[in-house]
């Protein structure tokens, strides 16, 4: 029993869980449409996660000097995040999304360095170089033919990488708080944003119309993608440390990969596999490997 317990099957269950969401979002979108998804999505999320918060001693507390950096960082990581993701993943495919993505390990790393946070070394040049190579390719795979809302889907992919980035970069001022705790705060403080977004298309939904797949697709991505895989990616945090844990990322494009051809028969070309594999590249070239002691088990 204690193998299932294990951090690392946590990992793996968190990639599967967020390899799936892309796939899960776009069966529901026909009959969902994106924001007004999204704010559903974030509206049980919040209540979700306050609940499993409230359950810890001091769980929700929150120093007043952290108040306005929380509020910040939900509308950076979570508002402007999600609608660049959720919208742009309605106007590209499952694969180039998650390829896309892919490049965000390395895109924080150097863009940590470029502030000052953090020494960037020549490798981590060098692997931000081959991801965005990669980032490239994959997006100049559609050709100049190829329908506007395609690229833009893309662009706002791009969008999520920076918002995302600027988010994992304003967490370094919240050190010393719990991480589920400012899951949580974050969470709560992104969702209203999300919901006066998604409040005309969520006037526009014909609730009586809504299949059982677009509510399945809304189940798993809120349960599982957005909580659970939170939840497990923290614990795995906590047990081995940020750089071993970002390693498993890596697997995620390959994951949602799998899945997108399994049901929504998206087909990867050998443009997006080449394109992949320099952004896999770029990201293994700056993450690993590196000298991280592992952390107690327990």
């Amino acid at each position: 029993m204690s193998r299932f317990r294990s951090p690392h099957v946590g990992l793996l269950l968190a990639i599967l869980f967020w390899g799936g969401n892309f796939t899960a979002s776009k069966l529901a979108f026909p009959h969902l449409p994106p924001l007004a998804f999204t704010a559903i999505r974030f509206s049980i999320g919040s209540v979700l996660l306050w609940l499993l918060v409230s359950r810890r001693p001091g769980g929700r507390d929150l120093p007043s000097e952290a108040v306005w950096p929380v509020i910040l960082l939900g509308v950076v990581g979570n508002t402007l995040y999600q609608l660049c993701f959720i919208t742009g993943l309605a106007r590209t495919t499952a694969v180039n999304t998650s390829l896309i993505l892919t490049a965000m390990p390395t895109v924080v790393t150097v863009s940590a360095g470029l502030l000052g946070l953090e020494q960037v070394t020549r490798r981590q040049r060098w692997a931000l170089a081959l991801a965005t190579l990669g980032v490239i390719v994959v997006v100049a795979a559609r050709g100049l033919t190829a329908a506007h809302g395609d690229w833009l889907g893309d662009l706002l992919i791009l969008g999520a990488v920076a918002c995302w980035t600027a988010y994992t970069l304003g967490l370094r001022r919240l050190r010393g708080l719990s991480a589920l705790s400012v899951t949580m705060w974050t969470l709560v403080a992104g969702t209203p944003g999300l919901i006066l977004a998604g409040i005309p298309d969520l006037l526009a939904v014909r609730w009586s119309e809504v299949t059982l797949v677009a509510w399945g697709g809304l189940a798993y991505s809120t349960l599982f993608s957005l909580t659970a895989a939170y939840i497990l990616w923290n614990r795995g945090i906590q047990h081995l440390g940020p750089s071993r844990t970002s390693l498993y990322s890596c697997l995620t494009p390959l994951v949602a990969t799998v899945i997108a051809m399994l049901i929504l028969h998206e087909r990867p070309t050998a443009i997006h596999l080449l394109g992949g594999t320099l952004i896999l590249g770029g990201v293994l070239l700056g993450q690993w490997p590196r000298q991280v002691a592992p952390a107690p088990e327990g």
